[in-house]
C-alpha cells in the first residue's frame, strides 16, 4: 500500500483512486510499471517466491490487486484482492469454492440475469438454492440453515436496495458467509466490507474501468481461509486476466473518481427530467428522494451509480425512443464514459416489462444529455 493511500482519514477519494496500488518511486522506473508478460519466471533451485508460473501470479495482477483493496478497505491491512478474467468468473470463483454438495445459498430473485444458470449449475452439484427479492430485505426469510448469502445491492437492473448490514449481521448470526455484488455502486459507491460483508465482488468491466474495453473481475475479502479457497478456485479454472487488461484497468482506476461523480450527477439529472414525463412509468435511481430505495440507499452508499431504470408503455415506443436517441448508444453492460441504454427485455432473462429500459449514464454534458433523451421522447411519440 502506497504511503498516501495508508492513512484513510488523510486523503480523498480521488487523490486515493490516483495513488491506488502504486509501488515505491524508484529512480529512472516508470511510476505504474507496464504490463509482464510472461507465462513463466526465473525458477532455479526450490520453488520461492511471489512469482513462478502465469497462471498463478503476475506483477500486473499485484498493482491492480493492491489498487482495488485500498478502494474497497481503505486503511486496512487484512484484506486480499483476487482479479479474474470477468466478472462472472470472480462471482462463479465465490460461490463453487465456498459451497459444497447439501449446502444451501441464498440469491437475489431480482439479480443479474446469468445468476438463474449459476442457480441451476449449484443444484447440479447438490446445492440447494434459494432466492428471494432484494427489496424489503426479503432474503432475510430464507437464511435459515444457509450457507452462503449473496447479496446484489443495487440490483441490476431493477435498482432496489437492501440494507446490507441488517443481512449480513443475520446471516453471521445463523453461520452463513456474506458477498455482495459491487459492480454497480463500485467502491465509490458502498464498501461492503465495511458493512459486514466477507467479500466484495464485481465486475470491473463496468465502471470500475469505465471505457467500454476491458472484461475483468475481482474478489475483496477480509477471511484468509475464505480467500485460499477462491486463490485456489482460480488456479483450478484458470480464470485468469491477461496482463494488458489488467494494466489497463489500473491506469483506468487513476480518473475513477472524476468519472464517478460526473456520471452520478448526471444520472440524477437524467432522472429528475424522466421524473417529469407522462409517458414514464416506474422510474428508479436510488438517488431520487423520492425512490423507494433512497432512505437505505442514503444510509450505506456515499454515491447511487449511473443506471437509470425506467418503462415506456410498450416495447415499439421503447425501439422508437431508443433508435432515435444520438448521445446514447444502443448497447448492454453498463458504467462506461459513453452513455449506453437498452431495452432489458430483449435478453429475455429478467422479469421486467418490454417496455423497460436500462440506461447507462455516460460522461456527456449533462445539458447535453438530457436534451437528447427528451428529445428521443418527444420523437419517439409520433
Amino acid at each position: 500500500m502506497s504511503d498516501a493511500t495508508k492513512n484513510e482519514g488523510r486523503v480523498g477519494d480521488g487523490t486515493r483512486a490516483v495513488r491506488a496500488g502504486l509501488p515505491e518511486p524508484a529512480k529512472n522506473e516508470p511510476t505504474l510499471p507496464g504490463p509482464v508478460f510472461a507465462a513463466h519466471f526465473h525458477l532455479p533451485g526450490e520453488v520461492s517466491g511471489p512469482y513462478a508460473y502465469g497462471r498463478d501470479d503476475n506483477p500486473t495482477w499485484t498493482l491492480l490487486e493492491r489498487a482495488v483493496s485500498e478502494l474497497e478497505a481503505p486503511g486496512r491491512e487484512d484484506t486480499e484482492t483476487l482479479v479474474f478474467a470477468s466478472g462472472m468468473a470472480a462471482i462463479s470463483a465465490v460461490l463453487f469454492s465456498q459451497l459444497r454438495a447439501g449446502d444451501a445459498v441464498v440469491l437475489p430473485s431480482d439479480g443479474y440475469q446469468v445468476l438463474p444458470m449459476v442457480g441451476a449449475q449449484l443444484e447440479a452439484y447438490g446445492v440447494e438454492v434459494r432466492t428471494a427479492p432484494t427489496g424489503g430485505d426479503a432474503q432475510l426469510e430464507v437464511l435459515d440453515g444457509a450457507r452462503l448469502l449473496w447479496i446484489e445491492s443495487p440490483s441490476n437492473p431493477g435498482l432496489d436496495v437492501c440494507d446490507i448490514r441488517r443481512l449480513a449481521e443475520a446471516a453471521h448470526a445463523r453461520g452463513a458467509l456474506v458477498a455482495v455484488d459491487n459492480t454497480l455502486a463500485t467502491p465509490l459507491g458502498q464498501r461492503p466490507l465495511e458493512l459486514g460483508a466477507d467479500f466484495s465482488v464485481a465486475s470491473g468491466t463496468k465502471q470500475l474501468t469505465g471505457h467500454g474495453d476491458v472484461l475483468l473481475g475481482y474478489v475483496t475479502g477480509r477471511d484468509a481461509e475464505a480467500m485460499a479457497a477462491v486463490r485456489r478456485w482460480r488456479k483450478i479454472v484458470g480464470a485468469i486476466s491477461g496482463p494488458m487488461e489488467a494494466w489497463l484497468a489500473h491506469r483506468s482506476i487513476a480518473t475513477l473518481q472524476l468519472r464517478v461523480d460526473r456520471q452520478n450527477a448526471t444520472a440524477l439529472a437524467v432522472a429528475e427530467a424522466l421524473r417529469q414525463r407522462p409517458e414514464v412509468s416506474g422510474l428508479r435511481y436510488p438517488g431520487l428522494s423520492d425512490d423507494p430505495s433512497h432512505k437505505i440507499a442514503a444510509q450505506q452508499m456515499r454515491r447511487y451509480g449511473s443506471v437509470v431504470s425506467f418503462t415506456l408503455p410498450t416495447r415499439t415506443r421503447a425501439e422508437r425512443f431508443l433508435a432515435a436517441l444520438r448521445l446514447v448508444e444502443d448497447a448492454t453492460s453498463f458504467g462506461g464514459v459513453r452513455s449506453t441504454a437498452e431495452r432489458r427485455r430483449r435478453w429475455g432473462g429478467d422479469a421486467v416489462p418490454e417496455g423497460f429500459i436500462r440506461m447507462s449514464v455516460g460522461a456527456e454534458d449533462p445539458e447535453d444529455l438530457v436534451a437528447d433523451v427528451l428529445r428521443a421522447l418527444d420523437e419517439s411519440a409520433e
